[in-house]
């Protein structure tokens, strides 16, 4: 059983046991959350569509840690300008493990 749930913006496919990297929640390491967008609901081959969510059906998870993600670089050029500019950021992330699906 899966489902597509959305978290912070994002689609994920979500497995009971499965570990997701989402964008930083607020909430501390070691707590539950609970996600009520859930988009779309496999069972055994049957497959349940929302309109926009699948009513009734919910995703909760346990909150892992909080970490950064590798730098990205952005490099910008224009060419026989003298313009070279040099940026780069980490992404801060949250990683979750889903614990129960209800569907």
């Amino acid at each position: 059983m899966y489902v597509i749930v959305e978290i912070a913006g994002q689609q994920f496919k979500a497995e009971k046991g499965r570990k997701l990297y989402v964008h930083r929640l607020k909430e501390e390491v070691g707590s539950s959350v609970s996600f009520d967008k859930v988009l779309l609901t496999e069972n055994d081959g049957q497959v349940k569509v929302g309109t926009p969510v699948v009513e009734g059906a919910s995703v909760s998870a346990k909150i892992l840690k909080h970490l950064k993600d590798d730098k990205v670089l952005v490099f910008k050029k224009k060419r026989r300008k003298g313009y070279q500019t040099l940026n780069g950021h980490r992404q801060y992330l949250t990683q979750i493990v889903i614990e129960e699906i209800v569907a």
